[in-house]
């Protein structure tokens, strides 16, 4: 396992201290979470990066990838309604095939729970992020701002059907699938591709697991690890639904594939994305009116106008984020390796069991990659 080059401790503390003023509360979480709900929260394409352990007989494990599900557990776990933490710790990631990045890295970051103000919320996290990352020296940073909410009002304003809205706002987050719904425009739907895209087709609601269940049995197979049933069921009736929905016109195709061209200082981005709405904007305009605010409160944290590019393509390899995502990189490092990184992820405590309403944003830094006189 590759570790990161070590950072000295005056930068190292001119990197925390944003973090140390931010009037969060310290906490620790365990090095080994469960694989199967990283996957189910973070999406499959995750697994690849993600370093497993597993005793003989029990759960799959895996070695913390990043400190957001965990924290979001622990806030959980504590009954509280609102809840700020400050965390500074090892992740752990797989590096992709061929590159030399390090495996084992220290973050340091903060997760909040809570709040009315979503727009003041995200502007204070991205604050924190900004100067923490440029407390390490470095001149070069610009910071890439996207919005996956913001792609969703855009769905909203083509006026789809239901169905096939949903699903291109399920695609967001994985470019190829995207591009092949795209791709299929003007086709018509398949439904014998439905049918053999789901061998549960038919199978009344609540008996899809024991019925995969009982397949698995008559097929001998013997599931180990991966996707628990329910959430390979869940699966199968997504695809049916997708192969069967009337797919996109080529003039929507042609709006959303603008769409995610759009890349350009916020301002202009919103321009160009306006005039690619379709005839509902009302969702579209909200958000954008938000985001207005948002620009407003980076000024306030210090965030310079110049060094800011909305791309509305942009999303994060986590799946859970709904909201607002970014990265502050470095010139010097390219994009693959930001400096800083974040996003509001509102939807995540819900589907660890937290009330409704239960806003969540978070950030973290790469000390690292931050220092200016670092390697990485």
């Amino acid at each position: 396992m590759r570790l990161e080059p070590p950072v000295p401790a005056a930068a190292l503390a001119a990197i925390r201290a944003p973090f140390a003023q931010a009037g969060a509360t310290a906490i620790e979480v365990s090095v080994l979470q469960p694989l199967a709900l990283l996957l189910d929260l973070s999406g499959e394409a995750m697994r690849p990066r993600l370093f497993v352990v597993q005793a003989e007989g029990g759960e799959e494990l895996a070695l913390r990838p990043d400190f957001t599900i965990p924290i979001a557990r622990a806030h959980i776990d504590s009954g509280a309604a609102a809840g700020r933490y400050a965390y500074e710790g090892k992740a752990f990631r797989a590096a992709p095939a061929g590159s030399a990045r390090a495996e084992e890295f220290l973050q340091i970051g903060v997760e909040a729970f809570g709040g009315d103000d979503a727009a003041a919320a995200d502007a204070e996290v991205v604050g924190l992020a900004w100067r923490s990352a440029a407390a390490g020296g470095r001149t070069d940073l610009s910071l890439i701002v996207g919005d996956i909410a913001l792609f969703a009002a855009f769905v909203d304003s083509l006026a789809l059907s239901p169905a096939l809205a949903a699903r291109l706002k399920r695609l967001f987050t994985r470019p190829r699938l995207l591009q092949a719904e795209l791709d299929r425009a003007g086709a018509p739907p398949d439904e014998a591709a439905a049918r053999l895209v789901n061998p549960l087709e038919g199978v009344p609601a609540g008996e899809g697991e024991a019925a995969l269940r009982r397949l698995w049995t008559i097929a001998g197979i013997e599931p180990v690890g991966g996707r628990p049933a329910e959430e390979i069921v869940r699966r199968l009736a997504e695809r049916a639904e997708a192969a069967r929905t009337p797919p996109l016109t080529p003039a929507q195709a042609g709006a959303v594939r603008g769409y995610l061209t759009v890349s350009a200082p916020p301002r202009a981005a919103f321009d160009a994305i306006q005039a690619l709405a379709g005839p509902a904007p009302g969702a579209l305009e909200a958000a954008i009116d938000g985001w207005r605010r948002r620009l407003a409160a980076f000024a306030d944290e210090g965030v310079p106008a110049d060094r800011i590019t909305l791309t509305a393509a942009f999303g994060r390899a986590f799946g859970y984020y709904d909201g607002l995502v970014f990265e502050v990189r470095g010139a010097a490092l390219g994009e693959e390796r930001p400096v800083a990184a974040g996003g509001r992820y509102d939807s995540l405590p819900a589907r660890l069991g937290a009330p409704a309403g239960h806003g969540a944003v978070g950030c973290m830094v790469r000390p690292a990659r931050a220092f200016a006189g670092g390697m990485e």
